[in-house]
């Protein structure tokens, strides 16, 4: 059996795109034929599950009958992939639960796989969360994501201090995720389906649909973009997964 890989995507403040950030690498891993689980924190609506119904499950991760849904079942069930989209404001919280049940001691000892990716703001704040989640990262390949698809404008204040949060975390890799055009972005949402299947012009069922063309290719070249990132950090082979010939759908 494959080793478990769990991929946190989080921040501690809200509305810097995480979900949309899950979405991309759900549809990135169903692209690769990684078997994939995922958990929505967003307790009780939920926002990921709108999007991708058949593999998530939504919870509430601060509750410990939920963490022992996503953890205790690690190693007994067959996607070897979990990602966990943490709910704003709950990403240090969550770390330190995870290092409470002794999870990260287990990453740590190469037992599980973990990774993190921290989607950044545009203001201090978030490199104060970067200075905040450090002692949670070692075993953890950490990931800072810099979302530009709300059109944010990061880190405008001297390189010093851009250096001096970025240059604690040690082997911390630096992702982008460019900007998707608005209204692109707005029929995505409005049809509820992964954009991996509004490029391909099917409901969230794979019964055909009626998408517009132009923005099908503003999704698709977005997207192409955004995969390129995952595969310049090597992300299936950081999940343990073979390379496999991509079906794109596109």
């Amino acid at each position: 059996m494959a080793k478990p890989a769990v991929v946190v995507v989080g921040a501690d403040k809200g509305g810097v795109g995480k979900t949309t950030v899950s979405r991309t690498l759900l549809d990135y891993f169903s692209a690769n034929n990684v078997p994939t689980r995922a958990f929505d924190t967003e307790s009780p609506r939920g926002t990921l599950k709108r999007f991708h119904p058949d593999i998530t499950e939504i919870v509430d991760m601060t509750t410990t009958s939920d963490q022992m849904k996503i953890f205790d079942t690690l190693n007994a069930v067959s996607p070897s992939v979990t990602v966990i989209d943490v709910r704003a404001g709950l990403l240090s919280p969550a770390l330190a639960s995870l290092r409470d049940i002794g999870f990260l001691d287990a990453a740590k000892a190469g037992q599980i796989t973990f990774a993190v990716f921290h989607i950044l703001g545009p203001s201090i704040a978030s490199l104060e969360e970067i200075a905040e989640t450090a002692g949670f990262m070692t075993g953890a390949k950490y990931f800072l994501v810099k979302n530009f698809i709300n059109d944010t404008q990061f880190f405008q204040w001297d390189q010093a201090t851009y250096n001096s949060y970025f240059h604690r975390i040690k082997d911390a890799t630096e992702l982008t995720i460019p900007k998707l055009n608005e209204m692109a972005y707005e029929q995505v949402e409005v049809s509820s389906v992964p954009f991996l299947k509004f490029v391909a012009n099917k409901g969230i069922s794979d019964e055909a649909a009626n998408y517009s063309f132009v923005l099908r290719g503003y999704v698709r070249h977005w997207l192409a973009n955004v995969w390129s990132e995952f595969d310049r950090i090597r992300l299936t082979d950081i999940v343990g997964s073979k390379p496999a010939t991509r079906n794109s759908e596109k």
